[in-house]
């Protein structure tokens, strides 16, 4: 095999049962992997040197298609109710089927580290047929530094080929796109999507199977840290403020997507970051608007005008339009991708019904609640099929990605909120004034408010009431946000129909939780939002 870059002399991607007459081409950097995937046609360049993808039919991810390996390691410890088996056996003819369908193709080796805790980290080789998904990968994870590359050894391999079609008789797959894990030897498999995301969600889905069992908590967070060390955690789903409002400039960013929690404190899976960018502007977001302007960024399903600018506010190609940067991208962001402790944790939610107040404090009974429930929207374009935003509970706000059961992340982030003595907080950044369709987004400028007074702390020297459905306490007046906004019930015209919909998302909780009953003491169970409250 041809090669170019640098690489392991001792480990080739023979060692992952590869071989192909094409070139191989390891870790290649920025400015050749721009070269590279103009060259072949895969992306194009924006005005301001961005490069942008487009990424075909499949613009978010492919839930569906994604199957864990059921093996003797597995069996006892994997969510199965939650993750979608496949066979070892089927497992072997997909990866044979992977080897043979690369044997022609030229191939970009990244080899990366996922986690800025040298203690919990995990050394992955992802090996593509696409330069731009490799470039975005690259800017993903965390990079080695170049002299540290002829040592390297991973632990993990993912091996993505958009252009490979499943055959479910043949495979034990549900289509021709499919993402196999193998948990036992750390094997992903990705093929027939192009949609970048894939890559960097198998690696957080491999460390939140391993880093449990060492009593670290692997997280679906955003992370940043003030002047004082005072660390704050923001858990959500896509799309529901993580990247948005982790990227302040009064503090240092950790990273927007993955975390550990362990002895030392917080760090980053990550090097680089995600963000939604469809109606992205200079004046609500700078940071993440100034990164669009930059080379090494890549843009995906953007669409650009006839001078090449990007119009974020087409969204023709789906609501899923991104930017993949590196973090250092952003002004104030952490050169160790590590912080203290967390003071607060923010557990975001962008409620479709209008309900929420959009802000909360916590006690830790309602901490672990609220975290197993993961109560939110799914965003349009996040998922294939997702063309509106549609109310979903999901546990640990980050279910898709959770291959152990909830229990296990719930029980180790109760004792670390106990142990360093976390104040909590659920923040609604979704609908006010009504539900979707009626209402309007909370206002960006009110959440980052109240999350600024959360995160100084002097929210909690205002007034509190009780939330009469939810039992949580909400500030009653808060300095430099409309008072009105922080009782949603008052923001609605129809008081009865919002009372309506307030029973009805209650009772959605109480059915959701009822899974979880027989895995929490009472006081979590007491945390419970109470029907007969709503109907009063």
């Amino acid at each position: 095999m041809s090669e170019t870059g640098k690489r392991n002399p001792s480990h080739g991607i023979d060692k992952s049962g590869l071989k192909t007459s094409g070139t191989v081409h390891y870790n290649l950097g920025t400015a050749a992997l721009y070269e590279e995937a103009i060259r072949r046609r895969e992306a194009k360049l924006t005005a301001h040197g961005a490069l942008v993808a487009e990424t075909g039919q499949h613009t978010g991810r492919s839930a569906k298609d994604k199957f864990v390996v059921r093996d003797a390691a597995t069996e006892p410890h994997v969510w199965w109710d939650n993750n979608k088996p496949i066979s070892p056996e089927h497992f072997e003819v997909l990866l044979a089927d992977f080897v043979a369908h690369a044997a022609d193709k030229d191939l970009f080796v990244q080899d990366l580290v996922g986690g800025a805790d040298a203690r919990q980290s995990l050394p992955v080789r992802v090996i593509g047929e696409y330069a731009w998904h490799s470039l975005f990968i690259r800017t993903l994870l965390r990079r080695p530094e170049a002299d540290e590359l002829a040592g390297f050894v991973p632990q993990m391999t993912i091996i993505d080929l958009p252009s490979f079609r499943a055959d479910p008789a043949r495979h034990g797959c549900r289509s021709e796109t499919v993402i196999a894990v193998d948990l036992t030897r750390m094997i992903v498999l990705i093929g027939g999507t192009s949609y970048a995301g894939e890559m960097k969600k198998s690696v957080f889905t491999a460390l939140n199977y391993l880093l449990p069992a060492k009593g670290v908590m692997p997280m679906h967070c955003s992370a940043n840290e003030g002047p004082k060390g005072d660390a704050a955690v923001f858990f959500g789903l896509s799309g529901t403020g993580k990247t948005t409002l982790s990227a302040d400039p009064a503090r240092t960013l950790v990273g927007d997507d993955e975390h550990g929690w362990g002895p030392d404190g917080i760090f980053n899976f990550e090097g680089g970051c995600y963000a939604k960018t469809i109606r992205l502007s200079a004046e609500a977001e700078p940071e993440i608007f100034a990164t669009t302007r930059r080379f090494g960024t890549v843009l995906e399903n953007v669409i650009l005008d006839e001078n090449g600018i990007p119009d974020f506010d087409d969204g023709r190609l789906t609501e899923n339009t991104r930017c993949a940067y590196p973090l250092d991208f952003i002004p104030n962001a952490s050169a160790t991708g590590r912080a203290s402790h967390p003071k607060n944790i923010i557990m975001l939610t962008a409620d479709a019904f209008g309900v929420m107040p959009p802000i909360a404090k916590l006690t830790p009974a309602q901490a672990m609640y609220h975290f197993l429930s993961g109560y939110t929207a799914k965003v349009a374009g996040t998922e294939k099929g997702v063309n509106e935003p549609e109310a979903t509970f999901s546990t640990c706000f980050g279910a898709p990605f959770m291959p152990r059961h909830p229990s296990e992340y719930g029980n180790l982030l109760r004792e670390l909120i106990a142990r360093h003595n976390v104040d909590c907080w659920l923040v609604n950044t979704g609908w006010t004034g009504g539900a979707h369709g009626t209402g309007k987004r909370m206002p960006i400028k009110a959440t980052r408010a109240l999350l600024s007074a959360a995160l100084d702390g002097s929210l909690n020297n205002v007034e509190f009431r009780t939330d009469p459905n939810f039992g949580f306490a909400v500030p009653v007046a808060v300095p430099g946000v409309e008072t009105s906004i922080l009782d949603p019930r008052s923001t609605w015209a129809d008081k009865e129909a919002y009372d309506r919909q307030a029973l009805k998302l209650v009772g959605m909780f109480i059915d959701n939780f009822a899974k979880f009953e027989s895995h929490v003491d009472a006081s979590v169970l007491g945390a419970a939002p109470r029907v007969a409250a709503a109907a009063e």
